[in-house]
C-alpha cells in the first residue's frame, strides 16, 4: 500500500456478528451483499479482548489501547455526585479516538452511534451519539432529543425524523422475523415480540440516518454501529436452529427465525449503504466479538452482572475492501480487533502511535510499505474535536439507555442504597479491566487490582482470575494459596445452595416468596452439580505449567467427562499426551478440539507435532498450514512446518518456514542451526551459512544439564541412568569411591560454594550436574540450562531418612512441620525455576521412574534431546532402584 493510498473510509460495525452464522446463510444465497464485498477484497476472523463486552471493545477499536489506557471500564459509571449510575459517556474516554486523530488532519468525519459516543463530540463533522434511537415516550407524545445526542446542535432538525419508534414497527415488517405472528394474535402481545419490535427500530433509526449523512455531506471518514445482531442473538439464539431438548417446542417454532431475520436485514442494509459509495471509498466491516450459535451455546447465563458475555464467542469478523486492499476474496489471519485504528492510520498514510497496543494488518494491504511511527497521537497539538474534560452530562438523558441495559440483564436493577450499588459497580469495572490488562499481558498491575478486590468481596470469580493471573505468571505458589481458598469459599457456598434448593421447595410447599442469596454457577458446569470443576481444571493446569504432567491429567479428564464442550480442556489434555509421547491419544484429543472449534489454530498446530512425531509427514504438513491459515503469527508453527519440510527433503520451503521465524521471534536460536544446516548442506550459500554460523557462536554460549531435588528424592538414581545412557556427567569421582558411594552421591564439591564462585560452570557445558535445590538461585545466567527437577512423596522422604538415623527413634508419627517446610521448598524451587528465561525444566516422579520406567525415560530423552541407549537407561532404573532406598 503506498502513502495516502485511501481518499475515504467508510468502517462498520456490527455487534456480535460471527462467521460460524453467516456462512449458511451466504451458502443459501441469503446475504449477496457481504459475499459480494468479500469476494472483491479480504477477510477472515477478528480476536476479541477479554472480557468482552461492548462498550469497552468499541473504545479499544476506536482508539488502538486497551480498557486501563482507554478508561472505559465495563457498561456503566457513577454520576459525578455519586448518587447513583449512568452508561458510561465520551466524557470518560481518556484518549484520542481515530476520529479525534484525523480531525486534527483536517479530516471530516462523520460518527453514528458509536458506543459510547454520549455526548457527541465537537469534531469536524457529523456525531450521533448512541442514545439518538432509544425512545424515551410513547408514540404520540412529543419525543425530545437528549441534550448532547447530536452535532453539531443545528443538525438536530433535520435528523430527528429519521428516528423511527418502535410502535411503528408493523406487522408486515415483523412476519420475517416471526412468521406466526400472522395467525396467532397472542403472539403479538408476547414481550419478546416486543423487544424485536424495539431492536428493529433501532436498526431501522441507525441505518436511516447515517445513509442520510452519506448522502448530503461531505466527510472523508465515516464510523456507522449497529448493535442489533447483539441484541437480536441475546433474545433469540437460544431458538435458534438445531432445536434443543431443553426449549420448549412452541417457543422454538416462534422465534427460530428471529436470528437469521436479523442477519438478512443487516445484509439489506449493506447493500443500501454500499450503493451510495464511490470507487473511492476503502470500506473495513467489523465486529467486535462473536455469539455462539452451535453447541456451545451456554445451557444457562451465569447469575453475576454482564453474565450474557457468556454467549460471546471470542472472534468476530474482519472484511475490507476498497482502494489499497488485496482484492479475489483472500482469507486473512492474525487480525484483533486492536489492530483497527492502526492500520486505519497506515491507510491515511499517518504514522502509527508507539503507544498503541495494536499492529498495522498489512496482510490486508495490495502494496503494504511499513508505517512510520510516533511517540503518541496524545502528544500532538491541535483540535481533536475532544470534550472539555470537566464537562457534566445530564444524568437524565441516559436513564433509557440504563434502563435497557437492566432489561437485556448486562446489569443489576439499582437498589434503593444507590451508594452501595455504586460501590459495587466500581469494583465490577475494576474487576473488567484487570481481565483486560491479563489478556494485554500487564500481569503485573493487574494482579494488585485482583487481590484487593477479592480480599475485600471474597466473590469467587475474582479469585478465579487471580488464580489465573498467578499462574500466568508463574507465581505458583501464590496460585496454588489462592486455590486454597477458593475451596474453602466453595464449601461455603455447598451450604448457600443447599439453603437454595431448601427455601425454592419451602416456596413450593407454602406460595410464599422467600428471600435468600443467589448463588452463581460454576463455569464449567454444564449441569448444576455439587463438584466445583473450575477448581479442578485450576489444579490441573498449575500441575502441567509444573511439569507433572501424570499428576494433572486426572483432573483434566474429571473436568472433560462433565464437560465435553471446553476447547481449553481437550487442548491440554492433548498437551499431556504429547509430552508422554501418547501420540495417538494426543490425536483422539485434538480432533475432539476440533469438533468444538475446526478453526482452532492452537488444535491445528497440537494435531500437527503429534503426526510429526510419528512420522506422518503429509498429515503433519497439512495441519500445520491449517493452523497458519487460522494465525500466522505463531513461531512454533512455522518452526515445525519448516522441521517437517526438512523431513520432505523440500528444502527451499523450509528454508523460508525458518526465515519467517527469525522475522517473528528473532530469538530463537534452533531456527538459525536448521537454516545453517540448509545451507551448509542442501541450498548451499556460503554467505548465508557464515552468518548464520556467526549468530549461533555469538548467542549459544552452551547448556548445562541440572538433575535436582529434595536430598533423598532419588537424583542419585537419575545421574546413574544418564551415565548408563551414555551422557556424560561432571562429579567428583576419586579412586577410593566405590561404586556404592558413587551412587548415593555423585556429588561436586564446588556446587555448595556457587554462590562464591562459578566460573568453573565452563567444565559442566553439555554435561549433567547435580545441584539440590538450595543453590539453585546462584547458577550463572550466561548459560542455558536443562533442568530435570526429580520429586518424590515427602512422606517416603521423611521416612526413609529417618530409617538413616541411628537414634532408634520411631518414624511413625511424621511432623506436619516438617512436611509443610519440605513442600514449601520444592514450591519455591519450581517457581524460581518456571520464571527464568534461560532455564527449560521438567518435573520426573521418583515413583513414576520406578512403575514407568519405559516412558518416563522416553520423556526425559525427549527433553534432553540427546541419542541416549533407553534401553540401558531403562535397565539401569531397574537394577540400581533399590539402592537409593
Amino acid at each position: 500500500m503506498a502513502k495516502s493510498a485511501v481518499k475515504k473510509v467508510l468502517v462498520i460495525g456490527w455487534d456480535a456478528a460471527d462467521w460460524k452464522t453467516i456462512e449458511p446463510l451466504m451458502a443459501e444465497g441469503k446475504m449477496p451483499a457481504l459475499k459480494k464485498l468479500m469476494e472483491g477484497g479480504v477477510y477472515g476472523r477478528l480476536q476479541t479482548l477479554d472480557p468482552p463486552l461492548s462498550p469497552m471493545l468499541w473504545t479499544s477499536i476506536a482508539t488502538g489501547v486497551r480498557a486501563d489506557k482507554h478508561g472505559i471500564g465495563g457498561f456503566i459509571e457513577p454520576i459525578p455526585d455519586g448518587t447513583g449510575l449512568r452508561p458510561v459517556t465520551t466524557t470518560s474516554r481518556k484518549v484520542k479516538a481515530i476520529w479525534n486523530i484525523l480531525n486534527q488532519e483536517k479530516k471530516k468525519c462523520n460518527v453514528v452511534t458509536w458506543w459510547p459516543s454520549n455526548p457527541a463530540e465537537p469534531i469536524n463533522g457529523v456525531m450521533v451519539s448512541n442514545l439518538f434511537q432509544q425512545a424515551n415516550k410513547p408514540l404520540g407524545e412529543e419525543w425530545l432529543m437528549p441534550t448532547g445526542t447530536i452535532h453539531p446542535p443545528e443538525m438536530i432538525d433535520e435528523l430527528k425524523d429519521f428516528r423511527v419508534h418502535p410502535s411503528e414497527i408493523t406487522l408486515t415488517m415483523m412476519v420475517p422475523f416471526i412468521p406466526n405472528l400472522e395467525k396467532d394474535k397472542e403472539l403479538r402481545k408476547d414481550k419478546r415480540t416486543t423487544a424485536v419490535m424495539k431492536v428493529l427500530s433501532h436498526a431501522a433509526t441507525v441505518h436511516a440516518v447515517s445513509t442520510h449523512l452519506m448522502e448530503n455531506t461531505e466527510w472523508d471518514f465515516m464510523a456507522v454501529y449497529h448493535d442489533a445482531i447483539d441484541h437480536f442473538s441475546h433474545l433469540a439464539m437460544k431458538y435458534h436452529p438445531p432445536h434443543r431438548k431443553h426449549i420448549p417446542q412452541d417457543d422454538y417454532e416462534n422465534f427460530k427465525g428471529v436470528v437469521e431475520a436479523g442477519y438478512r436485514f443487516h445484509d439489506m442494509m449493506l447493500e443500501r449503504t454500499m450503493s451510495l459509495i464511490d470507487e473511492d471509498t476503502t470500506v473495513i466491516l467489523i465486529s467486535d466479538h462473536g455469539f455462539h450459535s452451535d453447541h456451545k451455546r451456554p445451557l444457562s447465563i451465569p447469575n453475576e452482572p454482564s453474565g450474557p458475555a457468556a454467549e460471546h464467542s471470542p472472534y468476530g469478523i474482519l472484511v475490507m475492501n476498497g482502494p489499497g486492499i488485496k482484492k479475489g476474496g483472500q482469507h486473512v489471519s492474525g487480525s484483533s480487533i486492536i489492530d483497527i485504528t492502526p492500520t486505519l492510520l497506515a491507510l491515511y498514510g499517518l504514522p502509527v502511535g508507539k503507544d498503541m497496543e495494536g499492529k498495522v494488518l498489512y496482510q490486508c494491504f495490495e502494496n503494504p510499505e511499513q508505517a512510520e511511527f510516533i511517540e503518541s497521537w496524545e502528544k500532538v497539538p491541535g483540535d481533536s474535536g475532544q470534550h472539555d474534560k470537566d464537562m457534566i452530562e445530564d444524568p437524565w438523558a441516559a436513564q433509557e439507555a440504563l434502563k435497557q441495559l437492566v432489561e437485556l440483564g448486562y446489569i443489576e436493577a439499582l437498589e434503593d442504597d444507590k451508594l452501595v450499588q455504586v460501590e459495587k459497580a466500581k469494583t465490577e469495572s475494576e474487576y473488567y479491566v484487570a481481565r483486560n490488562m491479563i489478556n494485554g499481558g500487564r500481569i503485573k498491575p493487574a494482579i494488585e487490582i485482583l487481590d484487593r478486590i477479592f480480599n475485600e468481596t471474597k466473590i469467587i470469580r475474582y479469585g478465579q482470575r487471580l488464580a489465573n493471573g498467578y499462574l500466568t505468571s508463574k507465581k505458583y505458589i501464590k496460585c496454588g494459596e489462592v486455590i486454597s481458598q477458593l475451596r474453602l469459599l466453595e464449601k461455603e457456598l455447598l451450604v448457600e445452595k443447599k439453603k437454595e434448593r431448601e427455601a425454592k421447595k419451602l416456596e413450593k410447599e407454602t406460595g410464599e416468596k422467600i428471600k435468600g442469596k443467589k448463588v452463581a454457577s460454576d463455569p464449567f458446569a454444564n449441569s448444576e452439580m455439587e463438584e466445583p470443576l473450575y477448581l479442578d481444571y485450576l489444579e490441573g493446569l498449575l500441575l502441567l505449567a509444573l511439569n507433572k504432567p501424570m499428576k494433572a491429567q486426572p483432573l483434566l479428564e474429571k473436568v472433560q467427562r462433565k464437560n465435553k464442550n471446553n476447547l481449553d480442556v481437550a487442548l491440554n489434555i492433548a498437551k499431556i499426551f504429547n509430552i508422554r509421547k501418547k501420540y495417538a491419544e494426543a490425536e483422539k484429543q485434538f480432533i475432539k478440539a476440533l469438533a468444538i472449534d475446526d478453526r482452532s489454530s492452537a488444535a491445528h498446530f497440537g494435531l500437527g507435532l503429534s503426526y510429526l512425531r510419528r512420522n506422518m509427514l503429509e498429515e503433519a504438513l497439512e495441519e500445520f498450514l491449517l493452523a497458519l491459515d487460522e494465525n500466522f503469527y505463531k513461531p512454533n508453527s512455522h518452526y515445525h512446518l519448516g522441521e517437517t519440510l526438512m523431513r520432505m527433503k523440500d528444502y527451499e520451503n523450509a528454508a523460508n518456514a525458518f526465515e519467517v521465524v527469525i522475522r517473528l521471534s528473532p530469538g530463537m536460536t534452533k531456527a538459525h542451526k536448521w537454516l545453517y544446516e540448509i545451507h551448509t548442506k542442501y541450498i548451499i550459500d556460503p554467505i548465508k551459512a557464515a552468518a548464520e554460523n556467526e549468530f549461533i557462536k555469538k548467542n549459544i554460549k552452551g547448556s548445562v544439564y541440572i538433575i535436582t531435588g529434595l536430598q533423598d528424592a532419588g537424583t542419585p538414581l537419575v545421574m546413574k541412568m544418564l551415565e548408563d545412557g551414555g551422557m556424560p556427567i561432571l562429579f567428583d569421582e576419586e579412586e577410593t569411591v566405590t561404586k556404592n558411594e558413587k551412587l548415593a552421591a555423585y556429588g561436586y564439591k564446588k556446587v555448595a560454594n556457587l554462590s562464591k564462585d562459578s566460573e568453573w560452570i565452563e567444565l559442566a557445558n553439555d554435561k549433567a550436574l547435580k545441584v539440590y535445590v538450595e543453590h539453585l538461585n546462584y547458577l550463572p545466567a550466561h548459560f542455558n540450562y536443562k533442568v530435570i527437577f526429580v520429586t518424590r512423596d515427602i512422606e517416603d522422604i521423611i521416612q526413609y531418612q529417618d530409617s538413616q538415623k541411628t537414634t532408634g527413634k520411631s518414624a511413625t508419627a511424621l511432623s506436619m512441620k516438617k512436611v509443610a517446610a519440605l513442600q514449601n521448598r520444592i514450591f519455591k524451587a519450581e517457581e524460581w525455576i518456571a520464571s527464568q528465561p534461560n532455564i527449560e525444566f521438567l518435573t520426573i516422579s521418583y515413583n513414576e521412574l520406578i512403575e514407568h520406567p519405559i516412558e518416563s525415560v522416553e520423556i526425559m530423552c525427549e527433553f534432553i534431546g540427546k541419542e541416549l541407549n533407553n534401553a540401558a537407561m531403562i535397565k539401569s532404573i531397574k537394577k540400581n532402584k533399590v539402592k537409593t532406598e
